[in-house]
């Protein structure tokens, strides 16, 4: 199921590249996950929760404090949990660019 995200028209130029990445991170997940990397599951997460809101994508803000949290936790089960809420996201995400206000 698609789920529209109305984001500011000038971020039209970066919001590909920004869900890009994403994937790209996600395509790391379970090896990190699998060997443990906590301290690179946390960064990944920080650096979500950071972006996120900026690019107008609230979920992802939420979801990278989980997984940095998570990861301070050893948590591999939540984070398991977490990077399959990031593939649902990003495979079900569609962007709706409207003029900025």
């Amino acid at each position: 199921m698609k789920r529209v995200i109305k984001v500011d028209a000038d971020l039209a130029d970066i919001i590909p590249d920004y869900l890009r990445n994403r994937r790209d991170e996600l395509a790391l997940l379970a090896g990190l996950i699998a060997a443990g990397d906590f301290d690179a599951l946390r960064r990944i997460g920080h650096k979500m929760r950071g972006s996120g809101g900026g690019y107008g994508l609230d979920q992802l803000t939420e979801l990278g404090e989980r997984m940095e949290t998570s990861a301070g936790a050893g948590d591999k089960a939540a984070l398991t949990a977490q990077a399959a809420e990031l593939k649902e996201f990003l495979d079900c995400v569609e962007i709706e660019f409207v003029p900025g206000e």
